[in-house]
């Protein structure tokens, strides 16, 4: 039975750069012979994704002209859009002895994840770098402005202080990915490839399907989120990052578990599919909202939960800017090179004591004195500092384990709120 699920980005089917069996075993006996190239955690995210096909139709690492289009244009070399440079940095040093046609082993803590080869050498210069972060990471908002984003974001803006770190050159070419590194060892079943993905929306007979991302633990806004999603789709997949985030978010296995918790006492649960993917966060705002639209689309998804602040960064960008941003992409009318997943836009949700239920700005006539304000921000804030969670805030199953995380930590991060977290702007 042929598959009604949208269909991978790109035009060409899931592009896997995983190699299994001999093919993977031989590639790595070569690797050993190869020049070593150590990676960050971001680009270990980023071939995973490669060789499972969740960056399709990407093979390996952009070129100049795809980096440039895509930080400028939403768009690739050949027009095919994508949201966020995938780039691998090296240093000089590494870089000076390293020519194109060069083949290399991609390697991180003494493990190979992958060969590349080198189609293109470039360099990146600071003031590469920071046109990067102003095209990538910028909004429309106060903290945006030029003089206000450059004083403020080299200190406290992850993405920028990431990009900013990034060593002089960029290597491209196609890879041979031969590791998923952690994943399918210490999250069986909820690590899923899309092939998987795509056969279990078939299996149920899915086509009309909507991912929520989270990076958080699932508090009652993402349950209401969800539950909008299921009324008007035919399932949900909770899809959640299990790469890394910065210091002070709570870790990807005790997330997992507290999505399991709600799952098991308040979902149907054959609506609903719990999985994760390996990436790390980019902290890239509404980009990134974009980007979560465009692997999710690889996973059989069409239709991406855009909720408030979707993948906020502290005041950075406006509470709906992630909303907005789908409606200023370029369109060619190739809908194998167009983005395919659509937005499901989510006005401000919230628990309102009169209306005696979770709600929204679209539902409810009520005042902010009667709402719940809500978010993983404020929980995460309020549970590391031992403090009462608010009534209606989460579920009681979740915030035990929750609770039990943080009763275990023997060190502690400040979690600082910021106006959207806090329901200020509201």
């Amino acid at each position: 039975m042929s598959s009604k699920l949208v269909p991978p980005h790109g035009g060409k089917g899931l592009v896997c750069a995983l190699l299994e069996g001999a093919a993977r075993e031989a590639e790595l006996k070569k690797a050993a012979g190869l020049k070593q190239v150590e990676i960050t955690p971001r680009a270990k995210g980023d071939l995973i994704m490669m060789g499972i096909g969740g960056f399709s139709p990407l093979s390996g690492f952009m070129t100049k002209a795809d980096w440039k289009g895509v930080c400028e244009n939403f768009q690739m070399a050949d027009g095919t859009f994508w949201p966020v440079p995938i780039t691998l940095d090296v240093s000089a040093a590494d870089a000076a002895g390293i020519n194109v046609g060069d083949e290399i082993a991609l390697v991180r803590k003494g493990e190979t994840y992958a060969t590349m080869k080198v189609t293109e050498k470039f360099e990146m210069t600071e003031a590469d770098k920071r046109w990067e972060c102003e095209k990538v990471f910028k909004g429309e908002g106060e903290e945006s402005a030029d003089d206000k984003f450059w004083e403020v974001a080299p200190k406290d803006h992850p993405g920028v202080i990431m990009v900013m770190g990034q060593k002089e050159f960029n290597l491209a070419g196609p890879v041979k990915v031969l590791s998923e590194g952690e994943y399918p060892k210490e999250y069986p079943g909820i690590y899923l490839k899309p092939a998987d993905v795509r056969a279990m929306f078939d299996e149920r007979g899915w086509a009309n399907v909507a991912a929520l991302q989270l990076r958080n633990p699932m508090h009652r806004s993402h349950e209401f989120l969800a539950k909008i999603a299921i009324e008007v789709c035919d399932g949900v997949l909770i899809h959640s990052l299990i790469g890394n985030l910065k210091p002070g978010d709570i870790p990807a296995n005790v997330r997992i578990d507290a999505i399991k918790i709600l799952i098991d006492h308040y979902f149907v649960k054959e609506n609903i599919i719990n999985a994760g993917y390996p990436l790390d966060m980019r902290y890239a705002g509404p980009r990134e909202g974009l980007l979560h639209a465009t692997f999710r689309q690889n996973y059989g998804v069409n239709n991406m939960l855009i909720g408030r602040d979707h993948a906020g960064v502290g005041d950075f960008y406006g509470l709906f800017e992630a909303q907005q941003i789908f409606d200023r992409i370029p369109y060619t009318g190739d809908t194998g090179k167009d983005l395919q997943c659509k937005p499901m836009k989510i006005d401000w949700t919230f628990y309102c004591h009169k209306c005696d239920g979770m709600a929204s700005l679209r539902t409810c006539p009520h005042s902010k004195e009667d709402r719940v304000i809500l978010s993983g921000t404020k929980l995460r804030k309020a549970l590391s500092e031992g403090q009462p969670v608010v009534d209606h805030f989460g579920r009681d199953e979740v915030l035990v384990r929750l609770r039990e995380y943080y009763a275990g930590l023997t060190e502690k991060v400040e979690v600082k709120m910021q106006g959207a977290a806090s329901g200020a702007a509201m």
